[in-house]
């Protein structure tokens, strides 16, 4: 019984206490996705361009090439083969992650507004800019405004991505990856 009470006051002690540290923020993964509000990165390599369809087995399929018929395998729902994408695939710096990942964009409001700044004489080369893409509205409703920021020195961080390992079976970009990621521009290589 005494251990009973023991227990619960315990608890009632720590009823204020959370189960997660206050600033604790869930891990980003090695790949970008656009989050409601900004978005802002870095593009770090040039663009890989393809085609990309989501097969049976729920995995991406992709190719430099169109197809020239509807693939087999490619998933169905409602009835209806799903669409074939059209996509880019780069490295950036993500400043929300703070580390090096990759960016597969495929809506064409993004790419049609990037391809506006590239083409720009003002602007030219992503590198030497930042990009911030702000998404609002889900589903169908969903809507992007892409801005370029004003130019500024790159990010300093090294990665060893291969991005051509997307259009093989089980291929892994990230395989002999070794990062040398900054925790912002003015600080030393992080410990490995």
């Amino acid at each position: 019984m005494q251990s009973a009470q023991k227990n619960k006051t315990m608890t009632n002690e720590n009823k204020e206490d959370s189960f997660l540290p206050p600033d604790y923020k869930e891990p980003e993964g090695n790949y970008m996705r656009f989050q409601d509000g900004e978005n802002v990165f870095r593009v770090l390599s040039s663009a890989v361009t393809g085609f990309e369809y989501w097969n049976t087995d729920n995995k991406p399929v992709r190719s430099k090439t169109l197809w020239k018929s509807t693939p087999k395998d490619i998933r169905v729902e409602k009835g209806k083969a799903t669409r074939i994408n059209h996509f880019w695939v780069f490295a950036v710096w993500s400043y929300r992650a703070e580390k090096v990942q990759i960016l597969e964009v495929t809506q064409k409001t993004i790419m049609s507004a990037m391809t506006a700044y590239i083409q720009n004489k003002q602007w030219g080369n992503p590198k030497n800019y930042d990009f911030t893409v702000t998404k609002t509205g889900s589903g169908f409703d969903t809507e992007y405004v892409v801005m370029a920021n004003p130019h500024s020195p790159a990010p300093q961080v090294e990665f060893d991505i291969n991005l051509e390992a997307l259009f093989e079976e089980n291929g892994d970009p990230f395989s002999g990856r070794a990062d040398k990621e900054f925790d912002n521009f003015n600080k030393e290589p992080s410990a490995q």
